[in-house]
């Protein structure tokens, strides 16, 4: 039951009803068992690891007040990061001595850095210690979030589980825009273009370079809408039940830095990484191993060791850690040309910017080869298709091979005619170019403000919305011709 199935909006319709009608001591304990149903029915078996999880961090939270804040705090950081690194990284041992891998709990990653953030920032007097386990529970288990994201911090969500939610007709219009929006996102661009993604990865020997270099644009965009996509139909249902969720994403893609991309991509990630990794490494004294006066760990190696770890937590396979390993070289490498050529203007003129954003787009799209790589599954790519792939853009440019490879990479199945082949192209041209004008809209009209209010300042709103509603419906029969569940979204196993 994934946030785009017809199944997911009776659920969210009947929790919604229920909810925003129930006395305030009854809706936490009522959300809190709607989000375990919508867990159980996803992966039953698992159930169980996201209940220990609540425990856990509810129990090391309430130590907290307790004369032994430290040792409850690494109990609890170390504890949460220990069933994490079980989870994830077990695959490694399959088959030693009869080991069996045990399969990953779904959104782990997602409600482990929530429980961790909380237990930090509880800590550091920066948000309540949270006594109820039902709140703290739900904090972590809140259906829209569990799966994804994106990550809440313990400051900002629970307070408003402890406030007395009603139907608000202003505020259910705001969720209206972003689900549509979300929807259209995920099911009109991102589905369709898994389309192609799908077919020409695992088959890269057979295509040639302009198809190559197409599959791999198509990925780093199927990406991008299907997260930001899914983070706004979360932050959609989080306004229905009268939550305000955090924002995921800024139109990362008019970023003219890698400094810049990361304050735009995944931001819920990222801060996190820049608050709980980052920062603690940076401000780390290490005079007790010099023994000398204070001393701090290098700017560039904290930068590389995050970007390291965040490839390693994406997975253990290789192909992960080299994404990992080039986002980190891009990092640094932006830094040490601006101490060679001194920081950018910020008034720089307009076709320098392009040309900036140009290279960023591309640079990302070589990484993104081997995230799908990395992605793909287990045991069927590796790290030297990655490398095969990119060695395949500079071979078979002809313009006769393309258009044939155009032909056929979708003439299959629902496809199996040129009518619809042509229809497949033309559909997916028209929904990236209402998806890229809300994005530059957004980014240059709006100044980055919150997608929902962008959209709601169309003086064509109206217009939008139908346009939004009619690709989604049409998009629901382009990917693959069915309207079959279509998973959690691509960020949901990590």
């Amino acid at each position: 039951m994934s946030l785009q199935s017809f199944g997911f909006f009776g659920f969210l319709l009947v929790v919604a009803a229920v909810y925003l009608h129930l006395p305030r001591r009854w809706q936490s304990p009522f959300l809190l068992a709607a989000s375990w149903v919508f867990y159980a029915l996803a992966m039953p078996a698992m159930l169980p690891v996201t209940i220990a999880v609540a425990v856990l961090t509810w129990l090391c939270g309430r130590a907290l007040a307790g004369a032994h804040k430290t040792a409850a705090l690494r109990a609890g950081v170390v504890g949460l990061l220990a069933i994490l690194a079980f989870f994830k990284y077990n695959g490694a041992f399959d088959g030693l001595a009869g080991w069996r891998t045990v399969a990953m709990p779904l959104g782990i990653s997602f409600y482990s850095f929530a429980a961790i953030a909380y237990l930090i920032d509880a800590a550091r007097g920066d948000c309540e210690i949270e006594t109820n386990f039902i709140d703290c529970a739900l904090f972590l288990n809140f259906f829209a979030t569990v799966t994804q994201g994106p990550i809440c911090r313990g400051g900002q969500l629970l307070p408003q589980l402890k406030e007395e939610h009603r139907f608000d007709a202003a505020r259910t219009v705001r969720g209206l825009r972003l689900l549509a929006l979300g929807l259209f996102k995920l099911v009109a661009v991102s589905d369709v273009l898994g389309v192609l993604v799908d077919e020409v990865f695992p088959n890269y020997h057979s295509y040639g370079g302009p198809m190559l270099l197409l599959g791999a644009v198509a990925y780093t965009l199927q990406l991008y809408f299907n997260f930001s996509g899914y983070s706004e139909v979360a932050r959609a249902v989080g306004l229905f039940l009268g939550l305000e969720l955090p924002e995921n994403f800024k139109t990362p893609f008019f970023a003219t830095n890698f400094s810049g991309f990361w304050s735009r991509w995944h931001i819920s990630f990222s801060s996190w990484l820049q608050d709980y990794l980052f920062m603690p490494l940076a401000w780390a004294d290490l005079s007790g191993l010099t023994r000398g006066k204070v001393q701090r760990l290098p700017a560039e190696v904290c930068v590389f060791t995050v970007f390291f770890l965040s490839g390693f937590w994406h997975g253990n396979t290789l192909p992960f850690v080299l994404w990992g390993l080039l986002q980190a070289c891009y990092r640094l490498g932006e830094e040490l040309l601006h101490r060679r050529f001194g920081k950018p203007r910020k008034k720089a003129p307009a076709r320098v910017l392009r040309a900036k954003r140009a290279v960023v787009f591309a640079l990302w799209t070589v990484s993104m080869v081997f995230f799908r790589v990395g992605s793909a599954p287990a045991g069927t790519m590796t790290a030297a298709d990655a490398f095969g792939y990119l060695a395949g853009w500079f071979r078979g440019w002809s313009p006769v091979r393309f258009a044939a490879e155009l032909y056929s990479a979708v003439y299959t199945g629902f496809y199996a005619n040129p009518i619809m082949v042509a229809a497949y192209y033309a559909f997916g041209a028209a929904v990236l170019a209402l998806a890229f004008y809300l994005d530059t809209r957004r980014a240059f009209t709006y100044k980055n403000k919150p997608s929902g209010i962008a959209l709601a300042g169309e003086k064509h709103r109206w217009v939008i919305y139908y346009l939004l509603v009619v690709c989604l419906l049409a998009g629901y029969i382009m990917q693959s011709g069915g309207f079959g569940n279509a998973g959690f979204g691509m960020y949901a196993g990590f």
